[in-house]
């Protein structure tokens, strides 16, 4: 996954520090940016002068936006309200599924929620 910012080290601080990523080596490309990894996911944040994100503030639940398991939700709305991000709760009863729905320095939707460990197949 990449994701474009015109705040570099408030985006790597986010992935890092609120998330959980850990920077790791990247190519010396000709522009700004940082690779992090963890989750069995790497993230490429790229450095421009301007994304095109809304300025829209709200936290939308059907917007683009990563999803990330958390074993640990609690940990994870701590983290949050520690680093002074705004969030949305939601939850789907019937799966038995917590989610937490912020926004990265640059406006991207990320999701975190506690999944069943292997989610049902899909049935048409």
């Amino acid at each position: 996954m990449s994701v474009t910012t015109s705040q570099l080290e408030r985006s790597r601080a986010f992935y890092r520090d609120v998330l959980g990523f850990r920077e790791v080596s990247r190519p010396n490309f000709n522009f700004a940016g940082a690779w992090l990894y963890n989750y069995g996911l790497m993230i490429h944040i790229i450095a421009r002068e301007a994304v095109g994100q809304s300025s829209d503030d709200s936290i939308s639940t059907r917007d683009h936006h990563l999803a990330l398991h958390a074993d640990d939700l609690d940990a994870a709305e701590r983290a949050l309200q520690q680093h002074g991000i705004s969030y949305r709760k939601n939850e789907v009863p019937e799966r038995n599924i917590r989610q937490l729905f912020f926004r990265d320095p640059d406006g991207y939707h990320i999701e975190v929620g506690t999944y069943p460990a292997s989610p049902p197949p899909f049935v048409s």
